[in-house]
C-alpha cells in the first residue's frame, strides 16, 4: 500500500514533501499543469503546507482529506478561498505588544482559527518593550474568550514555557500574525535553532516581511511548526459557529433580544443596544462583530454561487457524455 507523505512547502507547480523513509531532506514533486491535484471526494485542490499527498514517481496524484484547514478569503471578485495550512492542531496567533495590539485583528484571526477546527492560542510578543505586559494581556484576554493568552519575550526568554508545552510529539502548530509580530523569531526560539530569517522594524515601526512562504519545520520532539508570511488584510471564511465562539458574549446578548430578526438598530427590546448603553458591550466590539458577520455572509453567498456554477457545469458535461454514448462512435447529430 502506498504511504502518503507530508507537504512541507508549496511552490508554483510543485511541492516539497518529507520522504516516507523518514529522511529530513525534502523531495520536490510536481503537480498537474493547472496546479491542482485530485482528492478522494472527487474535487481538485491546490496542495498546501501540512497536506498529506500520494506520490507516484515525481508526481503528486492525490490530496488526502484534510482533518483541519486554516483558510482565508482571496482578494478580488473570486469566491475561492486560499488554504494557508492543513491538518493543524494549534493556531498560534502572534500579535506584538509594541506597537499596541490590534484587538480587531486578533478577533479576525480568532475567527479564522475557530473555523479551521484547530485550537487557537494568542501569543503576545515583545513583552520586554512595554511596562505592563500582564495588564495588556488581560485586555486581550477580555476579547479572546476561552483562549489562552501568553505575553512572551524571546529576547529575555520570558513566558515561553507554556508555548513549549504545546510541542508534543505528532502535534502540528501554525503561527499567524502581522509582519513585525516576531513570528520567525518565535519559531526559531521554539525550534531551538535558526530555521527562519528574521528582520527588524522599518522606520515607521512596522515590521519587515522576512518570511515569504509557508514552510513546515520538523522539531526535535516530534512536533511540526509552520511559519507564515505576515498577513496585512485577512479575508474571513467563517461560519455561524466560528463567529459565535469568537463573539460568544455578543451572541448571548443577541439571543436575549425580543425579536429573533432584531437588527440592533433601534428595534424594541434589543439586548445589544441596552448593553451598549450601560457599557457592558463596547462599540468597538459590537462594530467588529457586525463587520465580520457581514463579511462572512458575503463570502458564503459567493461560495454558494460558485458551487452552483460547478454543479451546472458538471451537469452539462454529464449530459454531453450521455448523448455521445447514445449516438455511439462515429455518428453525428445530422
Amino acid at each position: 500500500m502506498q504511504q502518503p507523505v507530508r507537504v512541507v512547502r508549496a511552490d508554483k507547480g510543485a511541492v516539497l514533501v518529507l520522504p516516507a523513509d523518514g529522511s529530513d531532506e525534502p523531495v520536490r514533486v510536481v503537480l498537474d499543469r493547472d496546479g491542482l491535484v485530485d482528492t478522494a471526494a472527487g474535487d481538485r485542490v491546490a496542495p498546501t503546507v501540512g497536506d498529506w499527498v500520494d506520490v507516484v514517481g515525481d508526481h503528486a496524484t492525490l490530496v488526502h482529506e484534510r482533518r483541519t484547514a486554516l483558510v482565508r478569503d482571496t482578494a478580488g471578485a473570486t469566491s475561492r478561498v486560499q488554504s494557508l495550512a492543513a491538518n493543524i492542531d494549534v493556531v498560534l496567533i502572534a500579535e506584538h505588544l509594541d506597537p499596541d495590539p490590534d484587538l480587531g485583528r486578533i478577533e479576525r484571526m480568532l475567527t479564522l482559527a475557530w473555523r479551521s477546527g484547530a485550537r487557537p492560542v494568542v501569543v503576545l510578543t515583545k513583552a520586554d518593550l512595554v511596562p505592563d505586559p500582564e495588564g495588556m494581556a488581560d485586555d486581550v484576554a477580555a476579547v479572546a474568550l476561552a483562549v489562552d493568552v501568553h505575553a512572551v519575550s524571546v529576547r529575555e526568554g520570558r513566558g515561553l514555557d507554556p508555548i513549549r508545552a504545546l510541542l508534543a510529539d505528532g502535534v502540528t502548530l501554525v503561527v499567524v500574525g502581522p509582519s513585525g509580530a516576531g513570528k520567525s523569531t518565535l519559531v526559531n526560539a521554539l525550534a531551538g535553532r535558526t530555521v527562519m530569517d528574521t528582520g527588524g522594524q522599518r522606520n515607521d515601526g512596522r515590521g519587515r516581511h522576512t518570511t515569504t512562504h509557508r514552510e513546515l519545520v520538523p522539531l526535535a520532539g516530534g512536533a511540526m511548526l509552520i511559519d507564515t508570511p505576515g498577513i496585512r488584510g485577512v479575508g474571513v471564511v467563517a461560519d455561524a459557529d466560528a463567529l459565535g465562539t469568537t463573539f460568544a458574549d455578543v451572541a448571548e446578548l443577541a439571543d436575549r433580544c425580543r425579536f429573533a430578526d432584531c437588527h440592533h438598530t433601534g428595534d424594541a427590546g434589543c439586548a445589544i443596544e441596552a448593553a451598549l448603553a450601560t457599557g457592558e458591550l463596547t462599540e468597538r466590539r459590537f462594530d467588529s462583530w457586525r463587520r465580520l458577520a457581514k463579511e462572512a455572509a458575503y463570502q458564503a453567498r459567493r461560495s454558494d454561487a460558485r458551487l452552483a456554477a460547478q454543479d451546472k457545469e458538471r451537469g452539462k458535461r454529464s449530459t454531453k457524455d450521455y448523448q455521445r454514448s447514445v449516438r455511439g462512435p462515429g455518428r453525428s447529430r445530422s
